[in-house]
């Protein structure tokens, strides 16, 4: 490669690192000392953890964390069985219009889930599941990107393994267990991530469809927090924002290498 090339690409590479991460540098910077430092960046600023008090003290994050916690579970939970199996008849299985179900799902990949709100809205207002766990993660209880990717993945197991596993006995769910799964481990994790990493930061959905605290996750819990008529207080909403945020960005930071192989491994580009 071109030596200046490589500088430049380089520099551009350092330059959008830079971009991304300077807004959570602020946030740190903003929560760990006080208001009136919050824009005035000075080495000898003192060090605070009263905004992370403050933030905790004016917002029920543990019930938004709970709440978060349990719907994106849920939905993660359902999207791995549902995947799977699909995933399995559209690869494995012979069957009429066996194509056609494969492309009705892939255009779902095309369809924007915010064009759906309304009708999603009035099905949850007509079984009465409005402002719960299960209606907040309905629409999303099975994925095409995860049916796609997990055929893909199955694809290229070979099927003697699958014979051999019938020679021993194994049923159709003990095959699919025994088989395929494990050799899909990678791309299970990647799909893992993209899903909890999408349905921890999802907004508009939630927003919509949950009313009180009992059921809000933590997107919208900050939305409400950080509203104007609720006082703007920048160090206190980049504490809030870091409580937030802090259990993904553990978690990548302990799991990175992972993550990284798990793409490589599963093919996404």
């Amino acid at each position: 490669m071109n030596p200046v090339i490589k500088i430049f690409s380089s520099s551009v590479a350092w330059l959008l690192g830079l971009a991304w991460i300077f807004p959570l540098l602020y946030a740190f910077w903003a929560a760990l000392h006080p208001p009136e430092y919050a824009t005035s960046f000075s080495l000898f600023a003192p060090l605070s953890l009263e905004n992370f008090s403050a933030a905790w003290d004016q917002a029920p994050f543990m019930r938004y964390m709970l709440n978060t916690v349990v719907i994106t579970s849920m939905i993660l939970a359902s999207q791995l069985v549902l995947c799977t199996l699909a995933a399995y008849a559209l690869a494995r299985m012979r069957f009429f219009g066996r194509g056609l179900v494969f492309a009705l799902i892939l255009m779902q990949l095309m369809v924007v889930p915010e064009i759906l709100i309304v009708e999603n809205y009035q099905t949850l207002a007509a079984f009465n599941i409005i402002d719960s766990y299960i209606g907040v993660g309905l629409p999303y209880l099975a994925s095409a990107f995860g049916i796609f990717l997990l055929r893909q993945t199955f694809m290229t197991v070979p099927q003697d393994l699958e014979d051999a596993a019938k020679i021993e006995g194994c049923n159709l769910l003990e095959i699919i267990w025994k088989v395929y799964v494990p050799l899909a481990k990678p791309t299970y994790l990647a799909f893992a991530l993209v899903s909890i990493s999408y349905h921890w930061n999802n907004f508009l959905w939630p927003l919509v469809v949950t009313n009180t605290e009992q059921s809000r996750p933590l997107t919208v819990g900050m939305a409400i927090f950080g509203a104007p008529e609720s006082g703007v207080d920048w160090s206190v909403i980049c504490a809030g924002t870091l409580i937030s945020v802090g259990p993904l960005l553990i978690l990548f930071l302990l799991f990175q290498r992972q993550f990284v192989q798990s793409f490589i491994h599963a093919g996404i580009k």
